[in-house]
């Protein structure tokens, strides 16, 4: 299994590095903190978050979702022998409908939104090359179908300045939702992107508090930082 994990980072870009770094060994500790039993894996790409939450002892469920083909058959390999971990290939957002991603040369970058010069600059290797016709629906439309009552349910959501549209589909199950992580761009690198001053406030009026904040990307050429992990907590339960 090791080997397998291995070799789809590589395959696709990733440089194998020791684990636990602090992110994770933090985000750990919050998860068991606040005893979280069901994780949305919101943009899961080939995998990735899953892979690290499984190395840092994460046994609970995960349900991961995405949308690119591509990267839906690498999910399914990695995810292959794992019984508590579910995948779907569909993209989460404001509405049940279809719509066209724009499909990133590295893959992860893939996006509903138009990418911003800024982004592109930053990081050459994140240009459109392709479109695919995906399906999305609402966290509302399926969360009763994943996340039975009383669990203790966190979501993150990478998707590529899309997430507040990921939260606006949400309305209904915000209640059942402990935790949210998600990237925040400091700037917007995507059209019609929150920013992460924007998102704190947005969930803020949700009843989220900021809980803690994890390093994300940064300029490879000048090194400024252009976004960020935002963790947030429901208040009622601080």
């Amino acid at each position: 299994m090791r080997k397998l994990i291995q070799q789809i980072l590589r395959k696709n870009g990733f440089q194998i590095s020791k684990y636990p770094d602090d992110d994770s060994v933090i985000r750990m500790k919050m998860m068991t903190h606040f005893n979280i039993d069901t994780l949305l894996d919101i943009g899961a790409n080939i995998g990735q978050y899953a892979l690290r939450m499984r190395a840092m002892g994460y046994q609970k469920k995960i349900i991961s979702f995405e949308p690119l083909k591509s990267a839906f058959e690498e999910l399914k390999k990695a995810s292959f022998n794992d019984h508590t971990w579910l995948i779907n290939n569909y993209a989460l957002g404001s509405e049940d409908t279809s719509s066209t991603i724009n499909v990133a040369n590295n893959s992860f970058s893939s996006s509903i939104l138009n990418m911003l010069p800024a982004h592109l600059s930053s990081a050459p290797e994140s240009k459109y090359v392709a479109k695919e016709e995906i399906d999305i629906k609402k966290i509302d439309s399926i969360f009763k179908a994943f996340c039975a009552k009383g669990e203790s349910v966190m979501i993150k959501i990478d998707t590529q300045g899309y997430e507040k549209n990921v939260l606006d589909g949400a309305s209904e199950s915000l209640d059942d939702i402990k935790i949210i992580q998600l990237e925040m761009s400091i700037a917007p690198l995507y059209e019609n992107e929150m920013t992460y001053l924007e998102m704190i406030k947005y969930l803020d009026n949700k009843g989220y508090q900021l809980f803690n904040l994890e390093n994300g990307f940064t300029d490879s050429i000048t090194g400024q930082l252009r976004q960020v992990d935002g963790i947030f907590v429901q208040k009622h339960i601080l």
